[in-house]
């Protein structure tokens, strides 16, 4: 029986530049709720979006691990939070900054959604060619890093998949103390996580304290940084719009994130944790 249930938002969830869970997905986490289960989202995100993604539904993410799991919650009590050294960004910020690369690190306030900026000493470079974030979700520029833990940290990138994938690789061998992963298939962003913490870790973490077992627990996810929770967990899914490595490493598939696939799937949970059974997509 899945007594837990644990899905990323953007590209599985919810689709990518809608912004928001479906009317219909909610009701099916409150069918989940209703019947017993645990629910929660495992996102890149900050918890001081969860409001808007969720649709001001706050009974939606009680329970879910944010920006990468860095910060994890459990019915509403943080149980862990862990931030990224201001020291080792500022090494990125100076890499990229040296490669002359078309992506630059932003830096976030945990609290204010405003607050975000990009980091460089070549600000002309960003005006000359800006992300597609700027002004929408990224909105200042700074020259450096200060001397503090981050709660969220990423990359974003005004060119093409390939040269994303060469900075992630380049950024990886420079600063192994740090992970890099693309959080989409679509959106221009590498996310950073902390080397020693990912979501897989933050499944396993909130599994742990809710008395639940790992064979209990469903994740869903579509990318790269969803690896890591696909693979702490014997029913992992992913959606049809995921990456090869995904589709891959999960156990079952579902149906494309654009036709509310999650949804369904969430629908069916609810429906088997009421009837004391398993979902019918797992076959």
């Amino acid at each position: 029986m899945i007594r837990l249930v644990l899905t990323d938002l953007d590209d599985t969830l919810i689709p990518f530049g809608v912004g928001h869970t479906s009317a219909r997905a909610n009701r099916a986490i409150h069918a989940l709720l209703d019947a017993g289960a645990h629910f929660g989202p495992v996102t890149g995100r900050i918890p001081a979006s969860m409001g808007t993604m969720f649709c001001e539904d706050e009974e939606c993410y009680r329970t879910g691990a944010f920006a990468n799991g860095q910060v994890v919650s459990i019915d509403g009590e943080v149980v862990q939070r862990t931030l990224i050294e201001g020291a080792l960004l500022r090494r990125v910020a100076g890499l990229l900054d040296d490669l002359c690369a078309n992506a630059w690190l932003a830096i976030y306030d945990s609290d204010d959604l405003r607050n975000v900026n990009l980091v460089t000493a070549h600000p002309e470079r960003i005006r000359a060619n800006p992300p597609e974030t700027w002004g929408v979700s990224v909105f200042g520029i700074v020259s450096d890093v200060e001397d503090r833990g981050y709660l969220k940290a990423n990359l974003q990138c005004s060119c093409d998949r390939d040269e994303m994938t060469y900075v992630r690789d380049r950024l990886r061998r420079s600063i192994p103390e740090l992970r890099f992963v693309f959080p989409s298939m679509t959106a221009k962003v590498i996310d950073i996580n902390p080397g020693d913490w990912e979501k897989g870790d933050s499944v396993r973490l909130i599994a742990a304290r809710l008395g639940v077992s790992l064979d209990e627990v469903v994740v869903f996810g579509d990318s790269e940084n969803d690896l890591s929770m696909m693979r702490a967990v014997p029913n992992s899914v992913a959606v049809a719009n995921a990456d090869e490595a995904v589709a891959a490493a999960a156990r079952w598939h579902i149906g494309d994130v654009r036709d509310d696939a999650v949804a369904i799937a969430l629908e069916d949970i609810a429906l088997a944790c009421a009837r004391g059974g398993v979902p019918s997509f797992f076959d």
